[in-house]
């Protein structure tokens, strides 16, 4: 007798770094060159010391339960960082909720929001995407659409490929600005025509904003609720935003971020998470106040990834198709010879640089994959690191260069 479970979960695609790990085993790296990892957006600057020294400090509360709702105390921090930050007022009893880590509640509120009951229950995604928003769409009992990038725009998601009739049968738009892997970020008049739209047919954005702390020209990245809020949507409805201090703060292992958004979805999402089990350690809240209360620590950080994409983009531009993103710690860069596997598999072998294919991070639609021919950089390790991969990369670009001229002659 088969065991009970859930089909649905058959129907979710390996994760990339599984199919990456597939893909380059029996590969043995040239021991020449010791070990460099572009591949995992994992931060690697050290967490700052006042996150700490709070976690230290709040030790104590391990003797009590955490309230899925958080305290008041982090909840008027993340409000008063979201005024601070985004000249947006909201009501921290209703408008916000602390969640472990935005990749858990992108997950979770799909399941929130999507009524799979519905003929065509559909979720957009933008094309490459963070897998995240394609599982939680079918575990929903919802199909996924695919918006590409557009290398004409930046590498933003082409949201007039997705036609009228997919729109009706919309329920959940995952949008990524600052997107991974691309960087792009969406402007005013973009979130102007999804605004339209979600009023048009009903559906609901959710914003996934965890790379708004890292970028690289004097204005910040505009964020959906500052948008909204120019447009004349003060009550932000239909709309949750998702943000996060594992990019901001370079604190992955927290699992710290929130919600914040549409009041009404906010109350169901509340209910589901209660359920859920999802309140969040009161150590981690009380580090997490700290970090929202200081930007001194983030204004370092963005100066560190600056210097770095200054050095590093400059040097890998003489040899690939690469450019200075809007923001986050990506590269997007387009290899010779479009085969991005064949072309992260031979870097590995030969200077033990590990990238991650772009085509692993998207789907086929449309006709092509958005991410074939392009390769993922993740400069989070320090900067002496970075460049040594660079120089690596850029030598072993030049080998690849003419070994496809000499295979086409």
């Amino acid at each position: 007798m088969s065991l009970p479970v859930n089909p649905r979960l058959d129907l979710l695609h390996p994760y990339p770094f599984e199919r990456l790990r597939a893909l380059t085993q029996g590969i043995e790296p040239n021991p020449e060159f010791r070990p460099i990892s572009l591949g995992m957006g994992e931060p690697k600057h050290p967490a700052p010391a006042v996150v700490e020294q709070a976690l230290v400090a709040g030790l104590k509360g391990l003797s009590n339960y955490p309230a899925t709702l958080g305290t008041p105390a982090l909840r008027q921090a993340i409000g008063a960082w979201i005024a601070r930050r985004y000249g947006v007022s909201l009501d921290a009893d209703t408008q916000l909720l602390p969640v472990n880590g935005s990749r858990e509640a992108l997950f979770a509120f799909a399941q929130t929001v999507i009524d799979p009951s519905r003929p065509g229950a559909t979720v957009v995604c933008p094309n490459p995407f963070y897998q995240i928003y394609e599982g939680a769409a079918l575990l929903a009992g919802a199909q996924t659409a695919f918006a590409n990038s557009d290398p004409k725009r930046n590498y933003a998601a082409d949201w007039s490929q997705i036609d009228e009739a997919t729109w009706t049968r919309t329920q959940l738009l995952y949008v990524c600005s600052p997107g991974n892997p691309t960087g792009a970020v969406m402007p005013l008049d973009e979130w102007r025509m999804l605004f339209e739209l979600s009023d048009r047919h009903g559906f609901v954005i959710a914003s996934d904003e965890c790379y708004s702390e890292i970028y690289f020209r004097e204005e910040a990245p505009l964020g959906a609720l500052e948008a909204a809020a120019k447009l004349g949507r003060s009550d932000f409805r239909q709309l949750v935003v998702f943000s996060s201090l594992s990019k901001r703060s370079n604190v992955p292992g927290l699992r710290s971020g929130f919600v914040a958004g549409d009041a009404e979805l906010l109350k169901k999402f509340l209910l589901y998470r209660t359920y859920h089990g999802s309140a969040m350690s009161p150590l981690v809240q009380t580090a997490s106040v700290a970090a929202w209360n200081d930007e001194a620590h983030v204004v370092a950080n963005r100066a560190e990834y600056r210097a770095k994409f200054e050095r590093v983009t400059p040097l890998l531009a003489e040899v690939l198709d690469v450019a200075l993103p809007d923001a986050g710690f990506y590269l997007w860069a387009a290899v010779p010879g479009d085969d991005d596997i064949a072309f992260a598999q031979g870097l590995l072998a030969q200077y033990n640089v590990a990238v991650l294919p772009g085509s692993l991070l998207a789907r086929e639609a449309h006709g092509h994959n958005p991410g074939a021919g392009r390769i993922r950089l993740a400069l989070v390790a320090d900067q002496a690191e970075c460049l040594e991969a660079a120089e690596r990369l850029a030598r072993f670009t030049k080998t690849y260069l003419a070994s496809l001229s000499s295979s086409s002659s």
